[in-house]
């Protein structure tokens, strides 16, 4: 019986570290496809836009995205739009201090008391939304730093083409980020996921449905019109994965859901390995929610782990070596690829040597997913079920 048990994880080893082999492969398309497609001139559109902010606390180099915001080439007219729940919060000091450097813009810093769900970031933004003056509104997490050009070519993609006749309009515009890594190792783990992992099954995804149907709180640029027919952000205070569920709705709503050519950068903290590993838990059970045979899927994405246990499994063969060894090369161009030349991270390339250890954690991470339903989010225990959250135990 043992025998024949190490001959059925052998197999089945193998067959996994050859179906993440064509995954890789098929990342690796799909990020070349993006890359053609960005090249392509966006036609001129630059409507008012309200850039909504939801501030709590005053993370490191806040201050300095929230300049990157300022600093735009943008030919159309926008204001920045930033809530707190109140004035005592650290961060309105900073919003304060933007206001300074930054006289010629429209920088306004508003209290945002009520509390209306479990997401306190909705809360904020659905009380924000109310003095907004555009008719298209941009949020993005408060640690998002982008280039000058971030407006002019998230805007962009809202242009009617000639092409596009008889397409749906565009309701919703979403970003790709890389995260810039603080400190520990930990940190550094989370950066090369996003870079190397998480955005190059974004852009499979992508590929393989013919667009996207969801959002990132990286970029959540909305047309109020598209917003108000998902239900709007007051339909969203009980969920955890807002932006996620945002571009959901408005895609169900008959709204085309479209990736910007922008790249944007967010701060990734300087966690321990608990804060990395809630953080990292609460991601997976927050996917494997809203998406379960997505979740599933994801499976497929561990080739590289899947080689290195099927080398393990087999007794060091001289196939689960092969393996191994074309795995690794696949996995190493698509980390590259996507991480250096899609997202423009530098701390790709320095990183890479941690490639195999954190795929293997990933993997840890992923079957963790499945045991359960539990998150820890700022400092608290929730239960998430169906997108929405309630506090454990309640």
């Amino acid at each position: 019986m043992p025998h024949v048990l190490a001959e059925i994880v052998e197999i089945a080893t193998t067959v996994l570290a050859v179906a993440g082999m064509g995954y890789f492969i098929a990342a690796m398309i799909a990020a070349r496809v993006f890359l053609s497609d960005r090249r392509k001139p966006l036609a001129a559109f630059a409507p008012g836009v309200s850039i909504l902010k939801s501030l709590k606390g005053l993370d490191p180099g806040m201050i300095d995205a929230f300049r990157s915001h300022c600093r735009q080439t943008y030919a159309g007219e926008f204001e920045m739009l930033f809530g707190v729940s109140s004035f005592d919060d650290p961060a309105a000091a900073a919003v304060e201090q933007l206001k300074q450097e930054f006289p010629e813009h429209t920088i306004r810093l508003i209290e945002c008391p009520e509390r209306l769900g479990t997401n306190g970031k909705v809360s904020t933004l659905v009380q924000l939304e109310e003095h907004a003056q555009y008719d298209f509104l941009l949020i993005n997490d408060s640690d998002i730093t982008v280039s000058p050009h971030y407006l002019e070519r998230v805007m962009g993609c809202f242009a009617p083409t000639a092409h596009e006749q008889g397409k749906a309009p565009v309701g919703l515009v979403t970003a790709l980020y890389r995260g810039r890594a603080h400190r520990t190792l930990a940190s550094r783990f989370e950066a090369l996921g996003i870079a190397t992992d998480f955005q190059a099954g974004v852009l499979l995804s992508k590929m393989i449905e013919g667009g996207l149907h969801y959002g990132f709180g990286s970029t959540l640029a909305v047309r109020r019109e598209a917003l108000e027919k998902a239900g709007g952000l007051l339909a969203l205070v009980n969920h955890l994965a807002d932006d996620y569920e945002m571009g959901a709705r408005v895609s169900q709503a008959g709204y085309r859901v479209e990736l910007s050519a922008e790249v944007v950068e967010t701060g990734i903290p300087a966690y321990g390995w608990r804060g990395f590993a809630d953080h990292q838990l609460r991601w997976s059970r927050t996917v494997r929610d809203a998406r379960p045979s997505g979740y599933f899927g994801l499976i497929f994405t561990h080739g590289l782990g899947w080689a290195l246990l099927n080398v393990l499994a087999s007794g060091l063969s001289p196939l689960s070596l092969w393996l191994l060894g074309l795995s690794f090369f696949l996995r190493l161009t698509l980390a590259m690829m996507v991480g250096a030349e899609v997202l423009g991270d530098r701390q790709v390339l320095p990183s890479l040597w941690l490639l195999p250890l954190r795929d293997l954690v990933a993997m840890g991470v992923w079957a963790a997913g499945f045991a359960g339903n539990t998150i820890v989010w700022r400092g608290d225990r929730f239960a998430l079920k169906d997108g929405k959250l309630r506090k454990a135990g309640s």
